[in-house]
């Protein structure tokens, strides 16, 4: 599991700022972070926005993107983290997405699929998808501890291109419904 303290140092050490945008884990990658020491220093904050009249009224996300592709989606991934990135003053933001169960949503999407997206200032964000076992609760923890480690390999690309130009994840999507 990565150690949520060296993301915070590596953070400081890299004069960048974090954001995170939580839906299933409602906020279990921010409290992970937040319960570092000094974790103010470089944790800007967080948007919990587990559904999708949050996701569009507090990160701007367009209704249309959302019935487009789903809540649990590369789009509506990538969408969190970009508007997150865009709305606060962070240099990179974590994104997490999903349906933990145990019960489906009726959109066909499996129990245990969840969605990170990642952005650094300046590039384009992307996401990823991982499927996980278990009950409710582990799939949120499992999908935090995800976060944590694309939010450290974020880190790693952010602090190795400062202007954000590429990011770590692969698999950049253009987004429509991102507010500028």
């Amino acid at each position: 599991m990565t150690d949520p303290a060296d993301i915070i140092r590596r953070a400081e050490t890299a004069g960048l700022k974090i954001v995170t945008a939580e839906s299933c884990t409602a906020g279990l990658a921010a409290d992970l972070l937040a319960s570092v020491p000094g974790a103010s220093r470089v944790f800007w904050g967080s948007f919990v926005c587990y559904t999708p009249d949050a996701k569009t009224r507090m990160l701007g996300i367009e209704k249309a993107l959302l019935e487009k592709y789903g809540l649990v989606s590369r789009e509506t991934a990538a969408a969190m983290a970009g508007s997150a990135l865009k709305l606060s003053g962070a240099d990179m933001a974590v994104s997490v997405t999903g349906l933990a169960g145990p019960e489906g949503d009726g959109s066909g999407v499996p129990v245990g699929t969840v969605w990170i997206g990642a952005a650094c200032r300046g590039g384009k964000p992307e996401a990823s998808a991982y499927r996980y076992a278990g009950s409710r609760q582990e799939v949120r923890r499992a999908a935090a501890r995800e976060a944590l480690e694309v939010l450290r390999r974020l880190l790693d690309a952010c602090w190795n291109d400062k202007r954000g130009g590429r990011t770590a994840l692969g698999g950049a999507v253009e987004l429509p419904g991102i507010p500028s």
